[in-house]
């Protein structure tokens, strides 16, 4: 069963700030972590991470591959993304540090590609929270 990753995007405020981190690079994302996740098999059966900005879901990118690097006693995670934001209606979530696991049944939905994503992120944070959306 699929399994998702949430997290917080600390330093950006929005989707292109992150973009922008980015660059020019049209490559998987490497996202480095300190603690592997205990259910990497049910992460990499279609799951994504979810990246929260300003206390907001905005988008989803697919888990690609979970790697443990260097050497032992200094190993670190290495969550391979794929290079494709997906933008998802966006979702009020609270913050806490490192990443946490999240549900199938609690993600948020992906945005159509055609005209929903042009809602300014803060009517649609309204919206959500008035339960009308």
């Amino acid at each position: 069963m699929s399994l998702h990753m949430i997290r917080l995007c600390v330093g950006a405020e929005t989707i292109d700030d992150l973009l922008s981190w980015r660059g020019h690079d049209d490559g998987p994302w490497i996202l480095s972590t300190r603690m592997s996740p205990k259910r990497a098999d049910e992460l990499l059966d279609g799951g994504s991470l979810y990246r929260i900005f300003k206390g907001m879901i905005l988008c989803r990118q697919q888990i690609l591959a979970i790697d443990t690097v260097g050497p032992k006693g200094a190993t670190r995670c290495e969550v391979t993304l794929a290079p494709e934001i997906i933008r998802v209606a966006p979702t009020p979530r609270r913050a806490f540090q490192g990443w946490r696991y999240l549900e199938v049944k609690d993600a948020p939905p992906d945005l159509d590609a055609g005209g929903a994503d042009e809602i300014p992120t803060e009517l649609a944070r309204q919206l959500r929270e008035a339960g009308v959306w």
